[in-house]
């Protein structure tokens, strides 16, 4: 699931070819990571996602998505949702989403990376399940495995 793509001058941008060479530590070009196929059919038994928040059409991993072209922070997140958010200063306000969405019935299941130490994680996690992820995350599209730790944020009505 490549969420929401954070646009880059055509002239800076890298070829698929450069950025599957590249270690993903060193991919400071892109902010959205596949989510890794095991990770979410396991998840997806257990949850039974029907909204996927951050997704293309080429990488939804539920019938319904919303792309960066329907701004999924500005849609209703409703039934059971999937959420793997860019990664970089936005991700506030989809955990925000999420949070909001939840309020309104929602469970919202959110793929993050594990900062314990950010004014998000402290606001919000309180009022979730957070299940951290043993090891590390090899995510779609990349050669290795990610240099960051990885979490899940459930959010439930």
């Amino acid at each position: 699931n490549i969420a929401a793509i954070h646009l880059v001058p055509k002239e800076t941008r890298l070829t698929l070819e450069e950025l599957t060479k590249q270690k993903v530590y060193h991919r400071n070009q892109r902010n959205d990571w596949g989510t890794p196929p095991e990770l979410f059919a396991q998840l997806h038994e257990e949850f039974h996602f029907t909204l996927d928040v951050a997704a293309s059409p080429s990488n939804a991993l539920c019938h319904q998505y919303y792309s960066i072209l329907d701004d999924a922070l500005t849609q209703p997140w409703e039934g059971v949702v999937w959420c793997n958010p860019p990664y970089g200063h936005t991700v506030i306000d989809w955990v925000a989403k999420a949070y909001t969405s939840a309020q309104s019935g929602a469970t919202v299941v959110c793929l993050l990376r594990a900062t314990p130490d950010t004014r998000w994680w402290h606001r919000y996690t309180p009022y979730a399940e957070v299940r951290f992820i043993p090891g590390r995350l090899r995510f779609v599209g990349a050669k290795n495995a990610a240099p960051f730790p990885s979490c899940l944020i459930i959010f439930r009505p």
